[in-house]
């Protein structure tokens, strides 16, 4: 094994997606898959065994046991050649799964989970870890497109480089294209020409598109020599960001992201479109924090 994939479980419906989904990603990485429940009760001082008057097997620890016994059974059904292992640990989920992912190579979480508020679309925990993690996180919202590509956002900053490594190494594992899509509007593209073409910062017809382009194969240069064997499409979309990849998230088996672009406020640790991308996109997200995450 190579390392390991962190599972995050709750006994929720989204979170036994996800840990199918934790199983594939492990066995696509030769790697071991951890199984992990965030057991808060007992620093809440509450009683954990079964009541007096109730049946043997009841009980918040009895019932944490059977969470994480379920969610195992599933990770062996979905890939039964992983190591799977298994805790359950005291803690709150976002502190639990932030220590889970300093030692692990992606966090796999469900985007919500049984302490979500009705209507919300992504819950707490998921956010949080987009935000802290120290490893690359992927956050399963609906059923993926097996057949789709995978679809990643570039924005030429030097945060996004992590998400560029990791997307190409992702579409070489799971044997997919690749979609690097750079959006762009008048606010984040080069200062258009003045009307006096004679003027020395006049950019010539066309100039916005090429220079979006040249910053897209920038971006990627270097990453297809060095995996030759993923099929890699240039797109370049007049448009919003949020716009155009939760549209492309449509046919795609997975968006990846930084979590911060070259658009982000000093200070945020998750920017507007990591935060569009796990509340609408249409297939599982991995948010990849900057290299400066993993110390």
């Amino acid at each position: 094994m190579s390392g390991v994939v962190v599972a995050g479980v709750d006994g929720s419906a989204s979170s036994l997606a996800a840990v199918e989904e934790a199983a594939r990603e492990a066995r696509s990485r030769g790697a071991g898959l951890r199984v992990v429940h965030a057991f808060i009760w007992p620093a809440l001082h509450v009683p954990l065994g079964p009541p007096p008057s109730g049946p043997a097997g009841g009980g918040l620890r009895n019932l944490a046991d059977r969470v994480v016994a379920e969610a195992v059974e599933r990770a062996r059904a979905a890939a039964p050649e992983v190591e799977v292992s298994h805790a359950v640990v005291t803690g709150e989920p976002l502190t639990v799964l932030e220590a889970q992912s300093r030692a692990a190579e992606l966090v796999v979480v469900g985007s919500r989970g049984m302490g979500g508020f009705v209507g919300l679309l992504v819950g707490s925990t998921a956010v949080h870890l987009a935000a802290h993690g120290r490893c690359p996180v992927l956050v399963v919202r609906e059923q993926s497109s097996a057949e789709g590509p995978i679809v990643l956002g570039v924005d030429g900053s030097a945060a996004g480089g992590p998400a560029v490594d990791f997307a190409f190494a992702e579409a070489e594992l799971r044997k997919a294209p690749l979609v690097a899509l750079h959006a762009w509007t008048t606010w984040n593209a080069p200062m258009p020409a003045p009307q006096d073409v004679s003027m020395p910062y006049a950019n010539p017809p066309g100039a916005l598109v090429g220079e979006e382009e040249r910053l897209l194969s920038e971006a990627l240069a270097g990453h297809q020599e060095r995996h030759p064997g993923v099929v890699v499409e240039h797109r370049v979309v007049h448009g919003g960001t949020r716009e155009a990849l939760i549209e492309a998230s449509r046919s795609a088996q997975l968006v990846v992201t930084g979590a911060r672009g070259r658009g982000g406020f000093a200070g945020l640790l998750l920017g507007s479109v990591s935060q569009a991308l796990l509340h609408h996109a249409h297939c599982p997200v991995a948010v990849v924090r900057g290299a400066e995450a993993r110390h």
